[in-house]
């Protein structure tokens, strides 16, 4: 499964709680893939609930790989940010 974009938008208590369902469900059964442009210290402040973001990133820092990519983003950057549809 790939979570794409956590931290694009805020997550509410409700859906910070099923992200946190799902994470738990999966943990150590399956594998994850999650996307962010936010830090780990900014998973509090996405999710609403300290708390909350360090158990969920309990779980998937316990056994992962992190990739920190630097620079600007790839999305628009041949396109001058508009979309090509083809």
């Amino acid at each position: 499964m790939i979570i794409d974009e956590i931290g694009c938008l805020p997550l509410n208590r409700e859906e910070s709680n099923l992200l946190f369902q799902l994470v738990s469900y999966r943990y150590e059964k399956c594998s994850t893939i999650f996307t962010s442009n936010k830090s780990f210290y900014e998973w509090g402040e996405v999710m609403g609930d300290q708390v909350m973001a360090s158990a969920i990133l309990d779980r998937i820092l316990h056994h992962c790989t992190v990739l920190n990519i630097k620079g600007e983003s790839y999305k628009g950057s041949r396109t001058g940010g508009r979309a090509i549809l083809r």
